[in-house]
């Protein structure tokens, strides 16, 4: 997902991808631990992903606390 396309989503809704981010980001790690999984491009996109939502709710918080 594009930071325009997380950008355009409601705060409720990223609050709700944060944490299916975090949970994918979970169950990953797991299985790659296991040995059952080689997911390390998975791994990669979902900590970008993660790392977009934060962005962009960081960003929101600037905006409210400056106006």
């Amino acid at each position: 997902m594009s930071g325009d396309e997380m950008r355009a989503l409601g705060a409720e809704e990223l609050t709700a991808k944060e944490g299916e981010l975090r949970e994918q980001l979970f169950r990953l790690r797991f299985q790659v631990a296991m040995g059952q999984s080689d997911g390390l491009k998975k791994y990669r996109v979902l900590r970008r992903d993660l790392a977009r939502v934060l962005t962009v709710r960081t960003e929101r918080g600037k905006a409210e606390r400056q106006g």
